[in-house]
């Protein structure tokens, strides 16, 4: 496939930086920090196709910041699972 880059089963030791994302499943352990993507209300990315994924709104749980996923449909809030929103 044509501008699909594919990685094989690495071991890393360090800080990783990926300037286009990752693509794919984590396995095993994560040890440090996960940073997810922030956006706002307004600015978040379709949540269709996409279920099981993460993001953190800044202003997401009427106007607080939440940690939000993708059900496929829409961006569910961490806590109470209603659907994001600014106020």
């Amino acid at each position: 496939m044509q501008g699909v880059n594919t990685m094989a089963s690495t071991t890393f030791s360090g800080p990783v930086t990926s300037t286009a994302g990752f693509v794919g499943d984590v396995t095993g352990d994560v040890v440090g920090l996960v940073q997810v993507p922030t956006y706002t209300v307004a600015s978040a990315p379709a949540a269709t196709g996409i279920a099981g994924s993460l993001i953190y709104v800044s202003n997401g749980a009427a106007g607080s910041a939440i940690l939000a996923f993708s059900d496929g449909t829409n961006w569910k809030r961490s806590d109470t699972g209603g659907t994001i929103a600014s106020s």
